[in-house]
């Protein structure tokens, strides 16, 4: 199947969103192998360095835990690796970026444009709108629905 066949021949469904998802995480996971941190790592970090103030290591397991669905326990170990690797800092009872973290961050981010640009390159933006209108409402639904079977 060529791409053009994939794009016109697709529906969007859970299979779809899965494959884009894994095909998408996979370019990162690459640039971040290089980089010497893994992808929950990296979300980890991410989330510490995108918020105003410093959190606690509660708060950002709350935050990634939002966005990777990931047990608490994983995601403090996950924490404990940041810090180990000096990319995270011990301050009282928060957690803060280092220079290093904050340079990691900045350098994947770097590597990752062009391949991004390539990747959403060209897509109209009335399907980027469509797109995201849809993912977001099937978020929430997910997140509902993951909600219950955890209550």
């Amino acid at each position: 199947m060529t791409t053009t066949d994939f794009t016109t021949a697709s529906v969007a469904d859970g299979r779809a969103l899965g494959l884009a998802h894994y095909a998408a995480r996979g370019v990162l996971e690459h640039v971040l192998t290089r980089h010497g941190i893994t992808f929950p790592q990296q979300i980890a970090l991410r989330a510490a360095i995108t918020v105003d103030a410093p959190q606690t290591p509660d708060d950002l397991v709350t935050q990634v835990r939002g966005s990777l669905k990931a047990d608490p326990a994983d995601i403090h170990a996950t924490l404990d690796e940041l810090l180990a690797k000096q990319l995270l800092v011990a301050d009282g009872a928060h957690l803060r970026p280092t220079d290093a973290g904050r340079e990691l961050i900045a350098a994947v981010g770097a590597e990752t444009a062009p391949i991004t640009a390539r990747i959403w390159g060209g897509i109209p933006a009335e399907d980027l709108a469509a797109s995201g209108r849809v993912l977001a409402l099937v978020t929430e639904r997910a997140n509902a629905e993951l909600a219950a079977l955890t209550a």
